[in-house]
């Protein structure tokens, strides 16, 4: 039986390997989703901070107009202040943008993990597939010592006839 190698053998690694491949890239697309979604949270602490200084800058404004102050600080106050929202709606387009990329990198592992599955199945396939043709083999193997046991003994009646 070892004798006899299975005629699948070479796609077995081929599987295999592609397998392993598989691991990797779901492997690679985890890291980048994390990368990605560090990003998106540096860009979210960003944006957090103008929001919260835009925030003050609003209540410093509406202090000096209740204080009374002079117009042209108001009007600075003012102008710094749309600079500010300017500042916001960007970060704002930032995270917006990150995360797109980070649903991309999401997509990017789903579909790798469905590719590892796949792999799997085939691996899988081809185990049963193996275990199914030992089975048969074991069973020819036997037929053909069943045979040569009978011829055996065919031989050894036909020996012991002549003798007598």
């Amino acid at each position: 039986m070892d004798s006899i190698n299975y005629p699948l053998e070479e796609l077995v690694r081929i599987k295999q390997k592609r397998f392993e491949q598989a691991i990797d890239l779901v492997e690679k697309k985890k890291a980048l989703l994390k990368r990605e979604k560090d990003i998106l949270k540096k860009i979210e602490d960003e944006r957090n901070q103008v929001f919260k200084h835009k925030e003050d800058k609003l209540k410093q404004l509406r202090d000096a107009l209740d204080a009374g102050e002079r117009t042209d600080k108001i009007r600075q106050k003012k102008d710094y202040l749309d600079v500010v929202k300017e500042k916001l709606l960007e970060k704002e387009k930032k995270v917006k943008d990150q995360l797109k990329n980070v649903k991309e990198a999401e997509d990017e592992l789903e579909k790798a993990r469905e590719n590892l599955k796949e792999k799997q199945k085939d691996i899988e396939k081809l185990n049963i597939h193996r275990k199914e043709w030992e089975k048969e083999m074991k069973y020819f193997e036997a037929q053909k010592e069943q045979i040569l046991q009978d011829e055996i003994g065919s031989v050894k009646y036909i020996l012991k006839k002549k003798e007598k």
